[in-house]
């Protein structure tokens, strides 16, 4: 029987990193499974906040591609791209109305798409969580499994970070988040924090589904100092990478107060790359302080992130105490494939600490404390730390890999895949698109 798969979701390809990137390769994964899906999202706009070429002038309206994923050419994925607001500074309220807006134009195609046959699964992936909503509707008028995967405890994470400060709206918030979480067939996350944290809300059990890495795509390369040079540094400098989104939750000014403190280090440089709305804030905070040994990167295209990520000789994963197992970094599975040498700031008792420092493969610190931030950037930077950097690429091998955690999950649910694929055409499929203008009557 051919299994059918409805995906909504806000973000998607070909958004180069976070969720975005995750739920693409799912839905490329399952295509070349030999499932029939359709998604319904956005127009990329992530890291950078705003609507990206091709789609700019389109953007206002809905738009239909189809997407043809080798091997299976007529196993074709349907796109279904809805309109949204998108702020250039995203705030809480701001945030609220992205969200909003993305549900009612979502909401038009999925009402659409009541008439046509009927889908097996609902996969729908939160943020933004108010999509469960959509998922449940479907379910309720023509039945089929729905699946509800969270990658961000987006409520807690405005609450514990003041994006929302009105109690009575964030209290509005968990109660319809806890129906979705009650109506939902499958509840998934991607730590075991968060899972806890779900699990207290709706008290019962959260599947595990970690996000994952092309473990092919993405691998140790030895030689740091040509690849240094292939990006304008000197080969004998010390590199200290922050790649990924720069937004708030990030605190990264702590990056740029390290950074001066460790001035008279001539050799160390801290390198941000990235895009996002607080990216003009931290180029500001860099002026005021005066800083040469910071150096801003927009996001580097994926074919070269491998060597771009190589070059570095620690990688930061910052974030805010109170956004602890909240969020889980998407950086860090990319981190660890390369056998990077991580250094990620999590509260003691945190999953993502306790991981770090079971496998040993990397190195922690308290959150939002520059002297241990620039404590341990002084004493590890030009030590051997070879030691970190296998047990990283070994865990990331064992545990991280695409074509382990795909199958793993979707056999869980109850799918049977179709062929035994080869991992190279998980994330590197060879695509085709068709595009036509959409009216939605």
């Amino acid at each position: 029987m051919e299994n059918r798969v409805l995906f909504i979701g806000g973000n998607f390809s070909p958004e180069p990193i976070g969720i975005g990137k995750y739920n693409g390769e799912m839905i490329d994964w399952l295509a070349c499974q030999g499932y029939d899906c359709t998604v319904i999202t956005s127009y990329p706009y992530y890291p950078q906040w705003k609507v990206q070429d091709p789609y700019v002038k389109k953007s206002f309206w809905f738009k239909k591609e189809i997407k043809y994923v080798k091997p299976f050419y007529e196993k074709a994925v349907q796109i279904y791209r809805c309109p949204q607001f998108v702020p250039e500074n995203p705030t809480g309220s701001k945030r609220m109305i992205l969200d909003f807006s993305f549900c009612i134009t979502s909401f038009m195609i999925v009402f659409k798409l009541l008439f046509h046959k009927k889908y097996d699964y609902i996969i729908s992936v939160v943020p933004c969580f108010q999509i469960g909503i959509l998922g449940i509707f479907y379910k309720l008028i023509r039945g089929g499994k729905f699946l509800y995967h969270i990658q961000d405890l987006q409520i807690d994470a405005a609450r514990d970070l003041k994006m929302i400060k009105s109690s009575t709206l964030i209290n509005i918030l968990f109660g319809l988040e806890k129906f979705i979480l009650k109506q939902a067939d499958v509840i998934s996350s991607i730590s075991d924090g968060m899972m806890e944290k779900i699990k207290t809300k709706c008290n019962r059990e959260i599947d595990f589904f970690p996000n994952w890495v092309d473990t092919k795509q993405f691998f140790p390369i030895t030689d740091k100092a040509a690849l240094k040079e292939k990006f304008n540094f000197k080969g004998t400098d010390k590199i200290v990478l922050y790649s990924g989104a720069i937004g708030e939750k990030q605190g990264l000014e702590a990056i740029l107060y390290t950074a001066d403190s460790l001035k008279h280090i001539k050799s160390l440089k801290f390198v941000l790359c990235g895009s996002g709305p607080y990216l003009k804030k931290l180029e500001i905070l860099k002026e005021s302080l005066a800083l040469t040994n910071i150096v801003f990167m927009p996001t580097q295209p994926i074919e070269k992130l491998n060597k771009f990520l190589n070059m570095a000789d620690i990688h930061l994963v910052i974030q805010k105490a109170n956004a602890s197992d909240l969020v889980m970094p998407s950086k860090l599975t990319t981190i660890l494939a390369i056998g990077g040498v991580a250094v990620v700031t999590a509260p003691e008792n945190s999953s993502l600490h306790k991981l770090i420092s079971t496998h040993k493969m990397g190195l922690v610190i308290e959150p939002e404390s520059m002297q241990a931030l620039t404590g341990i950037v002084m004493t590890s930077i030009f030590k051997d730390l070879n030691f970190y950097s296998t047990n990283a690429r070994n865990y990331a091998e064992q545990y991280l890999s695409i074509g382990r955690i795909l199958p793993r999950f979707f056999q869980n649910i109850h799918y049977t895949p179709v062929v035994n694929m080869q991992e190279s055409y998980i994330i590197r499929p060879e695509i085709r698109y068709e595009q036509a203008e959409m009216q939605v009557s």
